[in-house]
């Protein structure tokens, strides 16, 4: 029997199957749980970008384009050198997260071509940076107002990024490390360390001025109260109170000698008690 003759037919048949196979990826597509796509009309060059395509499975004509973007959210680490406000060079090591909002991307699309991580994000993110840092000095950065670079840097970054034909929000911006020269940390580190010792030392002297106020204000206080009570210790007073307590010994049950009179001012006089 001879096989040849149906090769003709195997190989339109094979033709068939290809055609197909491409044909159904060319007009059936996957839309991840993570991702957005965009419809592109390559007949009237017309981008759907606010027909925003969700996650699934989606039809298109075979001759048009499907542009798919990541909204998850993504991440960027950047190392770039600024200069302070003085003109001093400082290394400073950042993070950013964020990711494309996921009703804009066609926005996004028309504007950079699908790689606005490298047209957009990384380029105003360093750009930021640079701007904000170049409005402080070193040790204002390195220590005493990091975190009001930190703030300065993520809101203006974020209006950025967020604004209208940008269309990405920004999650976090980090500033992982900032490295200054050698003789530069030393000295504001120097400084720092005599600013805390300077700032114990005043505190100590603080405490010890209270005590002693303190001190003055007791005394003070003990002198008026001693002074009150000794002009108020009159002789009668005094007269009665010794009455008062010699009716109190005399009607206790320890034996004693009690003679009326015999004291001085004519108080009572103890002679003896058990």
């Amino acid at each position: 029997m001879d096989n040849r003759r149906y090769l003709p037919i195997v190989i339109v048949g094979f033709i068939i199957l290809i055609v197909l196979f491409s044909a159904f990826n060319r007009i059936f597509f996957r839309i991840e749980a993570s991702e957005r796509a965009v419809l592109f009309k390559t007949l009237s060059g017309t981008l759907e970008k606010d027909a925003i395509i969700g996650p699934g499975w989606n039809i298109k004509a075979p001759w048009n384009e499907v542009y798919v973007y990541e909204v998850s959210e993504n991440k960027i680490e950047e190392t770039m050198d600024v200069l302070d406000k003085n003109g001093l060079n400082i290394s400073v090591d950042v993070t950013v997260r964020f990711h494309p909002k996921y009703d804009k991307i066609g926005e996004i699309q028309e504007n950079f071509r699908g790689d606005y991580v490298h047209r957009l994000v990384i380029p105003e993110a360093r750009s930021t940076v640079r701007q904000v840092m170049g409005r402080y000095t070193a040790e204002e950065i390195y220590s005493t107002k990091r975190p009001e670079v930190e703030a300065a840097i993520i809101e203006e970054t974020r209006e950025v990024l967020g604004s209208s034909g940008n269309e990405v929000e920004m999650k976090s911006l980090l500033i992982r490390s900032i490295k200054l020269p050698e003789q530069i940390k030393n000295a504001i580190e120097n400084k720092l360390e005599q600013e805390q010792e300077a700032l114990a030392y005043q505190f100590r002297l603080d405490k010890e001025k209270s005590e002693a106020e303190r001190k003055r204000i007791a005394a003070e206080g003990e002198a008026r109260a001693n002074k009150i009570i000794n002009s108020s210790l009159t002789k009668e007073l005094l007269r009665m109170r010794g009455i008062e307590a010699t009716q109190q010994l005399a009607n206790s049950p320890n034996s004693k000698v009690i003679v009326i009179g015999g004291g001085d001012d004519g108080l009572p006089l103890i002679l003896n008690g058990n």
